[in-house]
């Protein structure tokens, strides 16, 4: 369907072609509503650059958005604006949070979700579906550091990826998947499992190239009618579900809340990019004397009962020699291939908090966009990374690898989430369980902003699941019902 009419009335229009969006989008097309998508970037080359370590590691295909710290510092977050958003870049570990984790915890400063545990199950069962869900067995070098880990109290389960067992044809693809964007379709992703199936539709349109600059009122500041882009261009709804991710949506809505004197009015104007989150992270690299074997290596997770906020699991792009080499391009070459043969990559996380202060403030005219975080503002949740962080480098010791550990710094936002939390109070969140904003009239949001918790967790599957449920639910309140 073409989009190029201002005039043009679509029943939905999506901001944002991510996990949560192109879920959304893809129940409410099968439907049979006449769906907009619009997304901030365009298609991705599919030469094989965006699995070139040179390329990829270097940044060439990330954001140069720049934005400032809480102390007026200014840094890029390595955010992707692409048709599939993140997701084509993801290392695809698709877990359900634990149903404990559904739930609050005032001590540390986590508000539960405003709905059951068991309400989400069908949508993580049905994105599982979609995104072919499977695990893999330990391959070879895990399987011989298990012992080690275990005796230091880490117990391990299979990791659930979003990765076709295909991948194996190709020696290459098979160690470049996490961290890059593939052009096959052996990754589970929103372009290729979500976005490819409804595009051909007639009842649906995807304009790239559009970046949403603000929400349209209608007859009242409760009803938006549609968006304006940056170039001038106006597209036009019945419904607009924001799904720009936890960084650009609360922005867009910030914007709006202000524009039209809804901010201070609004009780959840209060909330409007608050309760950032992200996970605490560490990268820690192990280093021993037998040569590397594991292809895939994202293949095992770890929890231990002592961190019960904590996780850990191999890093799938430091399987490829290339990615090593030239993360070591500063090191005599005999040792940078030495070590890249011989080393294997940990992502360590530990669930954040909702810290009101930890907040995303709208550029001023003219001005760059704030992310103001700060770890310390929970020291709990920090303490306990320190903690779990020196305890897997125990385990690695005791399996055999010297090993180094690198926080993850500010710009590293592959998890964030939280500025647009749902809850039933809107004194204290943004969205409620249905995800429609407090007090608007047809404004929803579907990205991982809505995230109340981040669990342990990679969140992708919980952002998938939102998105699903949204699109349902939305699709059976306009009287039709999705395709299942």
């Amino acid at each position: 369907m073409a989009a190029s009419r201002t005039e043009d009335v679509f029943d939905f229009l999506v901001i944002g072609t991510g996990a949560g969006g192109s879920a959304s989008a893809f129940e409410l097309a099968r439907a049979g509503h006449r769906v907009l998508m619009l997304e901030k970037g365009d298609e991705l080359p599919a030469d094989g650059s965006t699995y070139d370590a040179t390329l990829v590691v270097a940044g060439k295909f990330n954001s140069k958005e720049p934005w400032k710290d809480r102390n007026g510092g200014v840094f890029m977050p390595e955010e992707h604006f692409n048709v599939g958003g993140k997701t084509r870049w993801y290392g695809a570990a698709l877990l359900r949070p634990d149903e404990a984790e559904f739930g609050a915890d005032a001590r540390l400063s986590m508000p539960g979700w405003p709905l059951e545990y068991a309400e989400m199950t069908p949508y993580f069962e049905r994105a599982e579906r979609l995104l072919e869900v499977r695990t893999f067995d330990a391959e070879p070098d895990l399987a011989r550091m298990a012992p080690a880990f275990g005796r230091h109290g880490w117990q391990s389960r299979p990791m659930p990826l979003g990765i076709s067992n295909a991948i194996h044809q190709d020696p290459v693809q098979e160690t470049h998947w996490d961290g890059y964007a593939l052009p096959d379709t052996w990754k589970s992703e929103a372009r290729f499992h979500l976005l490819d199936p409804i595009l051909t539709l007639p009842n649906v349109a995807l304009v790239k190239n559009a970046e949403v600059d603000s929400l349209l009122p209608g007859a009242t500041p409760a009803q938006i009618v549609g968006v304006r882009c940056k170039d001038g261009r106006e597209f036009r709804a019945s419904t607009v579900l924001l799904a720009a991710g936890a960084l650009h949506s609360p922005r867009l809505l910030q914007r709006y809340f202000d524009a039209v004197g809804l901010a201070g009015r609004l009780p959840a104007s209060a909330s409007v990019g608050r309760n950032f989150k992200r996970h605490i992270l560490s990268a820690v690299i192990g280093f021993g004397v037998r040569r590397k074997q594991d292809r895939l290596c994202k293949t095992q997770l770890w929890t231990s009962d002592a961190f019960a906020h904590s996780s850990v699991q191999p890093l799938g792009g430091w399987a490829d020699v290339e990615t090593v080499r030239y993360v070591l391009r500063a090191w005599p070459k005999f040792v940078r291939d030495l070590f890249a043969l011989h080393s294997y990559g940990f992502f360590l996380q530990t669930e954040d908090s909702s810290i009101a202060e930890n907040r995303v403030i709208a550029e001023p005219p003219g001005g760059l966009p704030t992310l103001d975080y700060a770890v310390d503002r929970m020291p709990e949740l920090r303490d306990e990374h320190e903690a779990m962080c020196r305890s897997f480098r125990r385990a690695l010791r005791t399996a055999g690898l010297l090993n180094f550990r690198q926080s993850i710094p500010l710009s590293g936002l592959a998890h964030c989430a939280g500025t647009l939390a749902a809850g039933a109070d809107p004194a204290t969140s943004v969205v409620d369980a249905e995800g429609r904003v407090h007090g608007m009239e047809n404004l929803y949001v579907v990205d991982g902003s809505v995230l109340p918790r981040l669990s342990k967790m990679n969140p992708s599957l919980t952002i998938y699941a939102w998105g699903l449920r949204i699109g349902e639910r939305l699709s059976r309140a306009y009287g039709k019902n999705p395709q299942q």
